[in-house]
């Protein structure tokens, strides 16, 4: 696998690995913290289908196919709200049948 994409984290913990069921974490970046994720998710997304998430306390390696979906989704009001989503979803089984 390529490199990381490492979130900012401030604890100091054993790292584990995420591999199966379902994992979920909101974090609040800084602008610049934000850009530098977005910038070395970018370089993973450029190099490899392979992409690694990971703070100092987990890691989630991932194999995924194209397309990716990206969703915009705008809330406008008092407290306007813009959330951008990617979707890496992954790759489909070898048994795919086919009719030549």
């Amino acid at each position: 696998m390529g490199d990381r994409v490492n979130l900012p984290d401030d604890r100091d913990q054993q790292r584990t690995t995420v591999t199966d069921g379902f994992f979920e974490r909101e974090i609040h970046l800084s602008r610049e913290a934000t850009a530098s994720f977005l910038r070395e998710l970018a370089d993973q997304v450029e190099n490899d289908t392979n992409l690694t998430l990971s703070s100092q306390e987990w890691e989630i390696p991932f194999e995924y196919r194209e397309p990716v979906e990206v969703e915009v989704e705008f809330a406008g009001g008092r407290e306007a709200e813009l959330e951008v989503e990617f979707e890496f979803t992954e790759p489909r089984g070898g048994d795919d049948l086919s009719v030549e």
